[in-house]
């Protein structure tokens, strides 16, 4: 989620607000320490600034993540990407890569997408 969140270089508070929602609410998040928030971010952050930085992402969040919540993952972060009204380019793109590195199946991700969508409209 900071990651689709930081893609574009500008982070907005309603993306904040739908991660800090998301953390507080969804039952995936349970056992989550909400304070661990600030060390992610950072790390993200951090790996955005390198060269090899994204592929370095995706092997922490494959290492981290049971395969059964790629599509959890996914549909959280298409929320993230929708939450200000608009995607960008960069936004967009990592969206794609998502897609990619977590194998989804390209009909289940259009399903998500059109969910968040659909949930984002005004």
């Amino acid at each position: 989620m900071i990651a689709v969140s930081a893609s574009d270089a500008d982070i907005r508070t309603a993306e904040l607000v739908k991660i800090e929602a998301a953390v507080q609410m969804l039952p995936i998040f349970a056992e989550y320490d909400p304070d661990r928030m600030s060390v992610v971010s950072q790390v993200v952050f951090d790996l955005f600034e390198q060269e090899d930085g994204l592929d370095a992402l995706f092997g922490l969040i494959r290492e981290a993540l049971p395969e059964r919540l790629f599509e959890t993952a996914y549909a959280l972060a298409c929320d993230v990407a929708a939450a200000d009204g608009t995607l960008g380019e960069a936004e967009l793109r990592l969206l794609e890569e998502i897609r990619y590195e977590l194998s989804l199946d390209r009909l289940h991700a259009a399903a998500i997408e059109r969910g968040a969508r659909a949930r984002h409209l005004t």
